[in-house]
Parts: C-alpha cells; sequence; structure tokens
C-alpha cells in the first residue's frame, strides 16, 4: 500500500508547486492515476484541468500565486494553517525538516511544512504514522484552505478537494477531534 500510496501523494504533491513547463502533463498523469485508484479525486483533478484548458503555463502560475500567495488564507505551509506564526509552528518546522531528512527527501526552495512536502511526507510513511499524522495535521490544515477559497470560483479548489479525498480514503480514520500538536504525536 506504500508505493500506491506514495504515487498518489507524489502525483499530488506536483499540483501544489508552482507550475513548470510540465504542468500540463503532471495533471494528466495524476488525473489518469486517480482514477483508478480514488474516482472521487481523479474526477476533481479532471475537473481543474478542464478549467485550466487553453491556458499557458504562466497564466496557471500567476492563478498559483494568487491562490496561494496572495491570499494568506489558503497558504500552502501546514503549520502556518495549524499554528499561525506561534512558537508550535517552529517545532513543526523543525519536525518537517528532520522527517524530510530521515525520509531521503530534498528539500526545495519552499519551506519543509509546505504541502507539497507533506504530500511527500505522508506517502512515505508506515501507515499507524501515517494516520495520525493526516488526522492531527494535514486533514485541519486543508480543510483550513478549502474555507478559504469558499464561495469562490478557483479552480485550484479541486486539487485541494482531490488531496482531501485521497487523505480520506487512505487514513479513513481521519477525524476532527485530533489536534495538532507540533508533530509530538506522530513522531
Amino acid at each position: 500500500m506504500i508505493a500506491e500510496s506514495t504515487n498518489s501523494y507524489d502525483l499530488l504533491a506536483r499540483l501544489v508547486a508552482y507550475p513548470e513547463a510540465s504542468f500540463f502533463d503532471d495533471v494528466a498523469e495524476c488525473r489518469q492515476a486517480l482514477q483508478t485508484d480514488c474516482p472521487r479525486a481523479g474526477t476533481l483533478v479532471s475537473c481543474f484541468e478542464e478549467a485550466i484548458r487553453g491556458e499557458t503555463v504562466e497564466e496557471v502560475d500567476e492563478l498559483f500565486t494568487r491562490t496561494f500567495d496572495i491570499n494568506p488564507i489558503c497558504s500552502l505551509e501546514v503549520g502556518w494553517q495549524l499554528f499561525g506564526e506561534n512558537y508550535s509552528r517552529g517545532e513543526f518546522l523543525v519536525s518537517m525538516r528532520q522527517t524530510l531528512r530521515d525520509l531521503d527527501l530534498p528539500e526545495s526552495t519552499e519551506l519543509p511544512d509546505h504541502l507539497m512536502h507533506v504530500l511527500a511526507i505522508l506517502g512515505r510513511m508506515e501507515d499507524e504514522r501515517a494516520d495520525g499524522f493526516a488526522a492531527a495535521c494535514v486533514q485541519p490544515a486543508v480543510d483550513k484552505m478549502l474555507k478559504g477559497l469558499k464561495g469562490k470560483s478557483n479552480p485550484y479548489a479541486n486539487v485541494l478537494e482531490a488531496i482531501r479525498e485521497v487523505l480520506e480514503l487512505r487514513h479513513p480514520n481521519t477525524g476532527a477531534d485530533e489536534k495538532p500538536d507540533g508533530g509530538k504525536s506522530w513522531n
């Protein structure tokens, strides 16, 4: 299950990274994989793909920037979504950086709590640890990001919904009763 999960999470991670030349191919590959793996998520990625059809990579990059960089309520930094700018976020960042190292995952110019890194981490964790991490950190952060897009006609809402669908499929006990703890319960 880890390999299948890793693939889904890695494919979704590409959709929450800054769009590059291969972005449209990445979207198509993600859609195709998810249609079998998680059909509802595949449909959501298909809706995203349809919404950006005919756009250039530069236009999608601009949409990405407006959605996630200029609008702090939709920031892709999981720790910021959970803790704001308090001390717990610093602990979370340190924990994410160490987890990236432990799993031999490369860092990028993004902070270690960026959703693209978090998804890569989640796909490589052992099942029980991943369940706790998804429940305590990832699901609540994605829900907050989606709340920030509610009522707006933004294609990226489909990507976040697809991530939520995969989280719910892979980690069915992901519940609202879990509280973010700076990574202590899953570390």
